[in-house]
């Protein structure tokens, strides 16, 4: 059992201060905002995740987690200390370390014993070495830091927790490795460890290649369309192949969220700092952005759009199962339907208060039926359940003009169309589609 201090309370730092808790290590997460810590410790967390509210009440209860605007109650004393702070977007799509920085100066500040300090945000390669040339530089401790970067899905980051398919963990000194390897042993997740340099670029390369995968995906969907090929059946054929796989191959309107797009630009620029031109994640950014544009492309098409127009944006969040906004192609959706002169009505399950703070008078629902009444357009962003579990009819009973632009390919074509409704998906033909595969 360790005593472990966190520096950060969002996503990262959450989820991992209160899965450390879950197998017996004591652990006091950080934040300076005290209406957040407070909402913590009444049990109430602050993002939407699947399965944490109930553990992390579980852990404060049995006292093995607990939550602080205190640096010296949170670092003092503490084994290991875990910096989760957020690394945003900077100037020319580089990280902005501001807060890595602050949390390396706060420990050289409050510590009195040696420290190991284990750096979970997603950081460029050569901050490990920073952040112990910051502490020691401040400070009489020793100490050592380790990358231990982060794969948590949102939405599964429970799951992930605990049955992860790696732990990377990347250090120069072994004995400061192998006491980060120790914590995670009630895992029993395979370890990888490294050099600390090559543990912090793991991480940006898991994501960057993704983030390829699902910009390829979606300009064979183009390919599809032009040719009349259907692109899940593109996906399907491909992904069979083992060395391919069927993950991160579904066609839409592009990825989001908080670490496909910042951690993607944040490798070009870090490539481009060493004097290396990254030509092919250049191409992953640009196809991206172009494909956030295709359901309006298809709109303009067919006039749909005009001033007073009555539209649903269906999900705002980046992906199912979460809260988060950030990167959503909902926002961009929404801007050009706003410059349009549109009606919107913006549904999301979970969602809205987030995407409140980008667009405050926006008319919200939590109903499906309420965005869809009388709705002349329809705009299918996130494919959460409660939108893939309807029928045909669904629609045709609620809108007044149902015609739908599906950015997630939620449904099948043949059978929106003959239930009477004017559907557009992404890569594929208005004939009904199905896969088959002889075994």
């Amino acid at each position: 059992m360790n005593h472990i201090g966190i520096a950060g309370t969002g996503y990262v730092g959450l989820v991992t201060g209160v899965c450390l808790a879950e197998v017996g290590h004591h652990v006091t997460c950080l934040d300076i905002s005290e209406e957040k810590i407070a909402l913590l410790r009444s049990g109430k967390s602050t993002i939407f995740e699947p399965g944490l509210d109930e553990m992390l009440q579980k852990n404060i209860r049995e006292e093995r987690l607990h939550f602080t605007t205190d640096r010296t109650e949170a670092y003092h004393g503490k084994d290991m200390i875990f910096i989760a702070v957020g690394t945003p977007e900077g100037e020319n799509g580089q990280a902005d370390l501001s807060y890595v920085r602050q949390a390396a100066a706060d420990i050289a500040d409050t510590v009195t014993n040696d420290i190991i300090v284990v750096t979970k945000s997603t950081v460029p390669v050569g901050t490990n070495e920073m952040v112990e040339d910051i502490i020691r530089s401040q400070s009489t401790i020793d100490v050592h830091a380790v990358s231990n970067p982060e794969f948590l899905r949102e939405g599964n980051a429970i799951y992930d927790a605990f049955h992860g398919d790696r732990i990377v963990i990347g250090g120069n000194h072994e004995p400061a490795v192998q006491k980060v390897a120790a914590l995670y042993e009630p895992f029993d997740i395979p370890v990888v460890q490294t050099d600390t340099k090559s543990a912090e670029l793991i991480k940006y390369a898991s994501n960057a290649f993704l983030a390829t995968k699902i910009s390829f995906i979606n300009e064979i969907a183009n390919i599809c369309e032009i040719t009349g090929a259907n692109v899940e059946a593109v996906a399907k054929g491909m992904g069979l192949d083992k060395r391919i796989g069927t993950q991160f191959l579904k066609a839409g309107i592009g990825f989001g969220g908080s670490c496909f797009p910042k951690d993607t630009k944040a490798l070009t620029s870090m490539s481009a700092e060493a004097g290396y031109e990254f030509r092919m994640l250049n191409a992953v950014l640009e196809v991206n952005e172009l494909q956030h544009n295709k359901l309006m492309e298809k709109a303009n098409e067919y006039s749909a759009i005009h001033r007073g127009t009555k539209t649903a944006v269906l999900g705002l969040a980046f992906k199912p199962n979460t809260d988060d906004t950030r990167d959503s192609p909902a926002i961009h959706m929404i801007e050009e339907l706003q410059r349009k002169g549109a009606d919107i009505i913006a549904y999301d399950p979970i969602a809205t208060d987030k995407m409140k703070a980008v667009f405050p008078d926006l008319t919200y629902t939590d109903s499906l039926e309420e965005a869809l009444s009388g709705a002349e357009t329809a705009f299918i962003i996130t494919d959460w359940q409660q939108i893939k579990e309807q029928t045909p009819d669904f629609f045709t009973k609620l809108m007044k003009r149902p015609l739908i632009f599906d950015g997630r390919n939620c449904f099948d074509p043949g059978e929106m169309l003959s239930g009477g409704i004017h559907y557009h998906s992404i890569g594929r033909s208005g004939n009904s589609f199905r896969m088959s595969m002889s075994t």
